[in-house]
């Protein structure tokens, strides 16, 4: 959904509520634990985090925050959604001088201990998004101690508008994880230094 002005916290609990009640828009549900499903552009993206358990540690709870989405231009709404299968965000975002708002599920929530230590989730697009896939945000403590971020997704343009821009669509996708990954750097610099 677009506006020309910020959507007021009124409206974004509002398309949040009709949201709810949305199927996924994609029929791949699940594909980016280990896949890549076939007509979707496939972007994976990986930078090093650090060293050690507090790293992880420290990673995982920014995960748990939405820290990894960049400000201004991306936020999550509400922020304080719980990282649990099934619920239910919008990622509100600004760009261009337009608002829009995208509705996720989070679709399945990793808690591994083997072969390493990871911690994640995946959020798949519902009816309001303008693109129709899934997104995994993972922490991953590797046997040699080094922490890494990792982001894997597949998407391809939902509405005509989208893919008309297609090219500044897949530059912003690009903004994004490198954003994003500036954000988590950030949410572990004092713990990576240490």
């Amino acid at each position: 959904m677009w506006y020309f002005r910020k959507p007021t916290e009124q409206v974004i609990h509002n398309f949040l509520s009709r949201q709810k009640r949305e199927p996924f828009s994609y029929p791949e549900v699940g594909g980016s634990q280990d896949s890549s499903p076939a007509g979707y552009d496939l972007d994976h993206n990986r930078i090093l985090l650090g060293n050690g358990r507090a790293v992880f540690e420290v990673a995982c709870d920014a995960l748990k925050r939405w820290e990894m989405f960049p400000g201004p231009w991306t936020r999550m709404a509400p922020a304080s959604t719980p990282i649990q299968v099934g619920n239910v965000v919008v990622m509100v975002a600004h760009v261009f001088g337009l608002w829009w708002l995208n509705a996720c599920r989070i679709v399945y929530v990793l808690n591994e201990h083997e072969p390493m230590r990871r911690f994640g989730f995946a959020y798949g697009t519902l009816s309001g998004h303008v693109e129709c896939g899934e997104e995994r945000f993972s922490v991953e403590w590797h046997a040699d101690d080094t922490v890494w971020y990792d982001l894997r997704a597949f998407s391809q343009p939902r509405y005509w508008l989208v893919r008309l821009g297609y090219p500044l669509a897949r530059q912003l996708q690009r903004r994004f994880v490198r954003e994003s990954q500036a954000a988590m750097r950030q949410a572990v610099a004092q713990v990576a230094r240490a």
